[in-house]
């Protein structure tokens, strides 16, 4: 099948990338001429493992291709799909506007029957706005279709290869049959398209990302209150994630959840409901928790150094908002580091992927390491605030050689409290004492 995909975000490149490795023939479209220059030079704008193989793969191929012109390759595709970003309006409900004007792109300039298919993140009650838009200027047939994605960063190509589950919400039997055939690939091992009617797609991505947050929640405050007991929020995350009902994914405490989707799904869906005259009191009190959380490594540091920072230096080790991506869109390092910045504090990052990321959020307000070693010199701390893979088994007498104190503040539970303590080391983390 021949499709264009409308954005070069994360959504629209793995998509468009994984659906040629399938054999599609795939035009990725951005209005970003710098972006697009770039990924035909080879050059990626996100990190995203085995990503770049199956771009370069596919293109070597002559099975994708980039453009900045929307209009120029919309007559040879059947299949439109739109993943633009719908970042969070100042009051928390999604923008559509870069959604709808891609509809209205479409709209101006199809010559024949089309499929839409909004991978966005969008509200319920979108699709019919995607309409109503394209039907603002074209009396052609056309069919807009539902098709939230479930990809997690860091592991976004294994996701969309291989699914747990493919929703759709469509409306006409010639849009289910074409997209049934375009998914066929990934049926192979498994019946995994659930076919529903639009809305309540649109409902399920969002309804998806908030029940996960929720979990992560919840965990949180479990550990907060395991402190204050002297309970162990490790041992009661084994205990309950043993039961079936409740699973063990998604029950790790922390410094609270960030990213792309997460807080502003949140928020979408909370808005969502305020305007429908139904607030989502439970997802209320995620929003609340969670942003308490993104501070709890900072009030450790200073309920153990004072408020005064001043003359203080802190390595922190992990600024993406999840190990293996480049992203810190609403990390907790941000949170954490503005709070020991305002108390005068000077800070020494590393992250394994994130380092342009953080020099762009940063500037010189923070130094940046070449490596997590080279952070720790002459710090008066460690700060752990993301669990990439390297940060788990680390050199412990380099540690302490290159920290002018052996303090660790580890908002991942990365290791053992009795075996830090064994080390010689001051241990803070998470609900455990």
């Amino acid at each position: 099948m021949k499709l264009v995909v409308i954005g070069t975000g994360y959504v629209g490149l793995v998509t468009g990338a994984c659906l040629a490795e399938t054999g599609h023939d795939v035009v990725c479209v951005d209005i970003d001429e710098k972006k697009i220059a770039a990924l035909k030079s080879g050059k990626i704008p996100i990190y995203e493992p085995g990503l770049e193989e199956i771009l370069a793969r596919n293109i070597a191929k002559s099975r994708l291709h980039y453009t900045t012109d929307l209009i120029s390759v919309m007559d040879s595709a059947e299949i439109l799909m739109i993943a633009v970003g719908t970042p969070p309006n100042e009051d928390g409900t999604a923008d559509l506007s870069h959604v709808l004007k891609a509809a209205e792109t479409i709209g101006r300039n199809m010559k024949s029957y089309k499929i839409v298919v909004n991978k966005s993140t969008v509200p319920v009650g979108s699709a019919d706005l995607v309409k109503a838009k394209i039907r603002e200027y074209t009396k052609l047939e056309f069919d807009v279709v539902s098709n939230p994605e479930f990809l997690k960063e860091g592991d976004a190509v294994n996701d969309f290869m291989k699914p747990d589950r493919i929703v759709l919400g469509v409306e006409g039997t010639r849009a289910e049959e074409a997209m049934r055939h375009l998914y066929g690939p990934f049926q192979r091992t498994g019946h995994r398209l659930i076919v529903m009617d639009i809305r309540s797609a649109e409902m399920t991505k969002y309804a998806a990302n908030a029940l996960l947050a929720t979990k992560i929640t919840f965990m949180n405050e479990i550990a907060n209150l395991c402190e204050k007991l002297g309970a162990d929020v490790t041992s009661v995350r084994y205990g309950i994630g043993a039961d079936p009902r409740i699973g063990s994914q998604f029950l790790f405490p922390g410094v609270g959840y960030g990213g792309s989707c997460f807080p502003k799904d949140v928020a979408a869906l909370n808005r969502i409901g305020l305007a429908a005259k139904n607030p989502l009191k439970v997802l209320q009190a995620v929003e609340e928790v969670n942003e308490r959380q993104r501070h709890r490594i900072a009030e450790k540091v200073l309920a153990h150094f004072g408020e005064d920072l001043k003359g203080k230096t802190f390595a922190v080790w992990g600024l993406a908002f999840k190990p293996r991506t480049d992203d810190m869109r609403e990390a907790p390092s941000i949170y954490t580091i503005n709070d020991l910045l305002s108390h005068g504090a000077k800070i020494q990052g590393y992250d394994p992927a994130a380092m342009r990321e953080a020099e762009k959020i940063f500037g010189d307000r923070i130094t940046l390491a070449e490596d997590g070693y080279r952070a720790l010199t002459g710090a008066d701390a460690l700060l752990i605030l993301t669990e990439w893979q390297e940060f788990r088994d680390p050199d412990f007498d380099r540690i302490k050689k290159e920290l002018k104190n052996p303090v660790i503040f580890d908002g991942r539970n990365l290791f053992e409290p009795a075996d830090m303590r064994a080390m010689g080391f001051q241990y803070f983390c998470i609900g455990r004492v």
